[in-house]
This record gives structure tokens, sequence and C-alpha cells, in this order.
């Protein structure tokens, strides 16, 4: 019996899915209610207000505060 290679699902290797612009737009911080900037290098949600970074994971922002990067300054 010859081995087969390996080969990979995307159960095991995903990939990056992009943000809807639509969504950003309606979105705003969930504790000071302004609006958002969207950083796509960082894949982040800007609040300067609250001083929040929100991460987008697979397309999809967690709008937690506690899964929120504090921002310095």
């Amino acid at each position: 019996m010859a081995l087969q290679p390996e080969r990979h699902s995307q159960m095991t290797e995903p990939t990056e899915r992009p943000v809807d612009r639509k969504l950003l737009e309606l979105l705003v911080c969930p504790v000071t209610k302004t609006t958002l900037e969207y950083d796509a290098d960082a894949k982040e949600l800007i609040s300067r207000t609250a001083k929040l970074a929100y991460p987008i994971r697979n397309g999809i922002p967690i709008m937690l505060p506690d899964e929120a990067r504090k921002l310095e300054g």
C-alpha cells in the first residue's frame, strides 16, 4: 500500500475572511457608542474615545471590551 501525501483541509488551516465593509459602517464602540476606525493591517477596530482596539478574527469583529486591547496614551 502506497502512502498518500498529507492533504491540508480548511479545518486545519483556516483562511482569513475579508471584513464586510457595510458591517463596519454600522458598528460603534460598545463602551462609548462612538464611531470606530478600521485598521486593516492590525485587523482591529479602534475606539479613540475608549482607547480600545477590538480584534477582528476570521473576518468577524469581536466587540467585547474584555477582548479589546488597551491603547496607550
